[in-house]
């Protein structure tokens, strides 16, 4: 059941942001005069069409739902009738050509404001960001933060969530800042700020930076019960139920879930033996986690469990953030182009070394985030949708052949020489395009089946 869910909150994810971009291609053909035989939104067997007469488009949803595409009237590609030639594509003005080929990624770019703004406007709920416990030897006891501390702002970008928090952090690593300044309130009510320094080797992969913040959220003491459990965890296998209380591991007493956590962690492969309470009744458990290893190379044990949280707990550390309709729109605008060139410069990273290349997401770990944000809620779900759209919008302007922006470069060149380039010639880098292309998406593949098998 889960996979199903993973797997139709991706199809949609796919269907609507394709959609767009191939909308913003075939909307800018037909206002230039350029005719439009099909609209695909998938590849391979045609699985539903729509065409009001043989002269119109046709509208077709194809068997593999991974991209789509707009086909005109080109006479390259294929004959085309006397009558047709004047709204050929090859025979428009090279503006008209690379308006054409643009439109797709920047509707992108314009769909991923539109799904911020409409984020902000309904409001978003999260965590307020106060400090919990702070690891020794990381970023945050660097910088002097101490469990308490409130964090408003991140570089003057007001951060009202724990979400934004990391959200700001990890873009302004990217971006190269060495420095990062961030306000917080004390617990004394006093607004002080703080400075994080960063070195290169703290900004190769996002969780290598997480590790080394040494930020944890302030959380209320909870119990040590059972909640969630994964169908294939240790926790199950070993009997473990949702609502048991933790009593003790070791002969050690368990006062809270974090205590309880820490000794999972420090157990990888070794047998813990449980007091439980289940039912008003006592009863022993023997419980060996499983061995994961981190992305600095440390192990530490996970049994596939999380915590039973009393509805009222987290009530006063829930904030729902919002911006009046003009704000949010302004708001949504500034993070499209923020979350854009914070793409162009961890490619930039990746492509020269600074940056690990275990940040590419590939199709598995797009489908999680798709059914892990839909399970979060509408508003997670369309904040996914819009970091989806300003990566697609991006990566498609990429000066890579086959790309959009392998066709703008090409027309570029066209522009500077005074005429196209050689069929031959386009043909032998969009060849190139495709392998690099298809390397790319194996290599992201390799990854995602690399974190599932971790």
């Amino acid at each position: 059941m889960e996979t199903l869910h993973t797997l139709f909150y991706f199809l949609v994810a796919i269907a609507v942001l394709v959609a767009f971009h191939e909308f913003g291609h075939f909307w800018v053909a037909r206002k230039t005069g350029v005719k439009v035989t099909r609209f695909a939104i998938g590849f391979g067997k045609r699985l539903w069409g729509y065409q009001k007469s043989p002269a119109d488009t046709e509208f077709v949803i194809c068997a593999i739902p991974l991209g789509g595409y707009v086909k005109m009237v080109d006479e390259r590609e294929e004959p085309v009738a006397p009558e047709d030639l004047p709204f050929a594509f090859n025979r428009q003005s090279l503006a008209v050509r690379s308006a054409i080929v643009a439109a797709g990624p920047l509707v992108n770019l314009l769909l991923a404001i539109v799904l911020f703004w409409l984020v902000l406007v309904i409001g978003e709920t999260g965590i307020r960001p106060i400090v919990g416990n702070v690891e020794a030897d990381t970023l945050a006891a660097q910088a002097g933060f101490v469990e308490g501390d409130e964090i408003m702002r991140v570089n003057q970008k007001n951060t009202p969530t724990w979400a934004t928090v990391l959200e700001q952090l990890v873009s302004r690593a990217i971006h190269g800042d060495q420095t990062i300044e961030i306000s917080v309130k004390t617990m004394a009510g006093d607004e002080i700020n703080r400075w994080i320094t960063l070195t290169g080797d703290d900004i190769k992969s996002p969780e290598m930076l997480g590790k080394r913040l040494g930020f944890n959220p302030w959380m209320p003491k909870i119990q040590p019960i059972i909640g969630q459990l994964t169908s294939d965890g240790a926790a199950k296998a070993a009997g473990l139920q949702t609502g048991d209380l933790i009593l003790s591991a070791d002969g050690v007493a368990v006062a809270e879930w974090l205590q309880w956590v820490d000794i999972v962690k420090s157990r990888p492969d070794q047998e813990i033996k449980l007091l439980i309470e289940r039912a008003e009744a006592q009863q022993e458990i023997r419980l060996t986690p499983r061995a994961e290893q981190q992305a600095d190379g440390s192990v530490i044990g996970k049994i596939g469990a999380g915590v039973h949280i009393p509805p009222d707990t987290l009530q006063g550390m829930r904030v729902t953030y919002t911006l009046p309709v003009g704000e949010a729109l302004r708001v949504a605008s500034e993070k499209t182009w923020f979350y854009a060139i914070t793409t162009v410069k961890m490619i930039g990273k990746m492509f020269i070394g600074a940056a690990s290349v275990e940040n590419l997401s590939g199709p598995i770990s797009i489908a999680q985030y798709a059914g892990q944000s839909a399970e979060m809620g509408f508003t997670a779900f369309l904040k996914f949708l819009g970091l989806v759209s300003v990566s697609l919008g991006v990566l498609n302007l990429l000066p890579i052949p086959i790309l959009d922006g392998g066709h703008l470069l090409f027309f570029a060149l066209e522009a500077i020489k005074g005429r196209p380039i050689s069929d031959r010639v386009q043909m032998y880098f969009q060849q190139l395009g495709m392998f690099l292309l298809i390397s790319l998406m194996m290599l992201s593949l390799v990854i995602d089946i690399d974190r599932i098998a971790q």
